[in-house]
Formats: structure tokens, C-alpha cells, sequence
């Protein structure tokens, strides 16, 4: 980051001058994307990409949704048929593409549960990422904006 200087009321950041409040904003918020986006980031895209129903089936229940992932068939797959002890079911998310679609059942069934869980650990991912950038961005601004530009 380059020295941060006020000029004729405007902004002078990263090597770029007469920057108004919202351009420096905007600046700020995309030096913290790029610290943010890493490694971590491709695998939740790839773990949210894998649980789309995409992939055809034999046949399904007349209300089921129809498709399944990537994800669930390798859980299928890696764990066959082993169940929870004790009886246990635990929610899992199907669907949710569009949103309205979205319904959580219960399984006892371990590849089912995995399977249906690897998108919800993308979009967890995600959602984290989205709020370091959005703090972060936001306190940085605020050091560096003049006080009727601050935002809060």
C-alpha cells in the first residue's frame, strides 16, 4: 500500500490521485479481495460445484428432487451403505438452487449425510470470506477517510 494523503478534498491511495470517497472505497475493498481470495477459496467453489444436482438417476420418489451430485454419489460410493450408530439420523440440506427450493431431511445413512454437506462447507467458506472482506474494507476505509466520508 502506498502513502494515503488528502488532496483538494479528493484522495491520493496506491499510487492513484483525485480519488473520491467512493473510489477509495472501492480501491480498499479490492486490495482486501485480492488478500483474501487463496487455496481455500477454489476448494469451496469446487465443494459448491460438486453438490449441484447435475448428474441423472434411475428413478426417483414422485416429490424427490431430481438429480443428484458429484458430491453424494463419491459419498455414496466411499461409504456404501454404513449408517450412524445407534440409530442416529442428522439433518441434511437438498437443494436450496433456488433458494425456495431448499429442504432439510434426515439421514442415518453416513454417504448421504456427507455427501449432502460438502456444498454447505463451500458456501460456509464463502460466507466467511465475504465478511473479512466486508470488516476489513470497512475498517481500513474508516482509518483513512476524512469524517463526513466514513462510513458508520
Amino acid at each position: 500500500m502506498d502513502t494515503t494523503e488528502e488532496l483538494n478534498g479528493t484522495y491520493f491511495y496506491a499510487g492513484r490521485s483525485n480519488l473520491s470517497a467512493s473510489e477509495l472505497l472501492f480501491m480498499i475493498f479490492c486490495e482486501n479481495v485480492a488478500d483474501q481470495l487463496g487455496v481455500q477459496d477454489f476448494g469451496a467453489i469446487i465443494s459448491i460445484v460438486t453438490g449441484l444436482n447435475i448428474l441423472s438417476t434411475r428413478g426417483k420418489f414422485a416429490n424427490a428432487t431430481p438429480g443428484t451430485s458429484l458430491a453424494s454419489r463419491g459419498a455414496r460410493k466411499a461409504f456404501g451403505n454404513a449408517q450412524f450408530p445407534w440409530g442416529l439420523e442428522l439433518p441434511s440440506v437438498v437443494g436450496g438452487y433456488p433458494p425456495h427450493r431448499l429442504k432439510i431431511l434426515m439421514t442415518h445413512k453416513i454417504g448421504t449425510f456427507v455427501g449432502r454437506a460438502i456444498p454447505i462447507v463451500g458456501w460456509v467458506i464463502l460466507a466467511s470470506d465475504v465478511s473479512v472482506i466486508t470488516f476489513q474494507t470497512i475498517k481500513k476505509y474508516n482509518y483513512l477517510a476524512r469524517g463526513g466520508d466514513k462510513i458508520w
